[in-house]
């Protein structure tokens, strides 16, 4: 499969109105792939000898974890993007690079999201969460249901203070700390700002000889296919993605997001084999007293989904519309050939409704545009009686 991905956004102050942090993500997936959104209240896990099993593999258990909600493909444990009751919003990104990609199976990116959220109350701290499990147990597995498709992690995490962009290649990373704007796409961003890092990334990368040890170190130079010195002007998402931010800095709101979330110039709202299935965005008030707000479609095409809003309090009634009536912890490829199961929540069916009606109506004014703009429906030379007088109007 070609390398497609999605693309994750925050802006912080000073360049958003309000004090507010604003996080956004388009989630870029398989045409056919349901992604649902749900609610998981926050735990207390009394039992610790009990190991947790995400989507492949089981990990230790922790005393405590937060209520979340999640947009996630169906089929698998954890989640594309979210959010948690502290304001902690993670999303992520599929990346390739020099680094062969595992198909052992081990933690999903996406399962470190849901892991990241449910066990951190800040967004440095869910940085911890997941650079300490992917050194645990490590990344890797299929990533699409009855698909081959891997891929290695980055992840933007946001809280109502501060944002930072993680990128992984096998179990080295590095982080850096978001200041203005930032995105990120499906290829290796982090050049020589590292803020954080494995404590062996550069002795590997030197070893592997990507690295000489005399010149700066560059992350996506040693690590990526990526030429940085072009990644800024090339026509890629990543690229385009960095200049509506940089457009609207200053004055960034949430329905500024949404309209980049939107965009399809830029390749932002995917079409085709990939397409964006899902989108969220939030809203991260600096105020403790204000609420965070996350607007999610759990729908494909976000220039046609409603953004409904989700906010954190107590008694959350269960999400029913959203969620998948048919989710099991299964192996996605255990049987060939692989049949999907019908994992449309009444959303889902609702919008592909909505989309059908409005794809016939356009189709019908399609055919009679086409009808009445027919040279052929008109006489071509002067006849008696009325049509006679009539010339073929001009269409376009």
């Amino acid at each position: 499969m070609q390398p497609y991905s999605c693309d994750t956004f925050v802006a912080l102050p000073p360049a958003t109105v309000g004090n507010r942090v604003i996080f956004g993500k388009n989630s870029d997936r398989l045409f056919d792939e349901v992604q649902e959104v749900i609610y998981f209240p926050a735990a207390v896990h009394s039992d610790l000898e009990k190991r947790l099993k995400c989507t492949y593999i089981e990990v230790d258990q922790v005393p405590e974890t937060y209520a979340v909600v999640l947009s996630r493909p169906a089929w698998l444990w954890g989640a594309e993007m979210g959010a948690n009751e502290h304001g902690v919003c993670i999303g992520n990104e599929a990346i390739w690079g020099r680094e062969d990609i595992s198909k052992e199976e081990a933690l999903l990116g996406m399962d470190l999201v849901r892991l990241g959220l449910e066990r951190a109350d800040t967004a440095e701290k869910a940085l911890n969460v997941i650079v300490d499990l992917l050194g645990k147990y490590g990344q890797g597995g299929n990533c699409a249901e009855g698909e081959e498709f891997s891929y290695y992690n980055s992840f933007l995490i946001a809280d109502r203070n501060e944002a930072w962009i993680l990128e992984t290649s096998g179990k080295f990373w590095a982080a850096e700390k978001v200041q203005g704007v930032r995105n990120i796409s499906n290829q290796f961003s982090i050049t020589t700002k590292i803020d954080r890092e494995h404590p062996d990334m550069r002795n590997y990368a030197k070893q592997r000889g990507w690295w000489d040890g005399k010149e700066e170190f560059d992350f996506a130079a040693a690590y990526s296919y990526t030429d940085t010195a072009t990644m800024m002007t090339s026509p890629s998402r990543y690229c385009q993605g960095h200049k509506l931010l940089n457009k609207h800095k200053g004055n960034i709101t949430y329905e500024t997001m949404v309209e980049i979330l939107r965009d399809r110039p830029s390749g932002i709202n995917m079409k085709g084999e990939f397409l964006t299935t899902a989108s969220m965005v939030s809203i991260l008030p600096q105020d403790p007293s204000l609420p965070c707000i996350h607007l999610l479609t759990g729908t494909p095409h976000p220039e046609r989904s409603v953004f409904k809003p989700f906010i954190f309090v107590p008694h959350v009634s269960p999400l029913l519309d959203t969620k998948s009536p048919t989710f099991e912890l299964e192996r996605p490829v255990a049987k060939k050939p692989y049949v999907k199961p019908d994992r449309r929540h009444l959303l889902y069916q609702n919008h592909q409704q909505a989309l059908e009606m409005i794809s016939n109506h356009k189709l019908k004014l399609e055919a009679f545009w086409s009808w009445f703009c027919s040279p052929w429906q008109y006489l071509q030379e002067p006849q008696s009686g009325a049509l006679g007088h009539l010339h073929t109007p001009h269409c376009s």
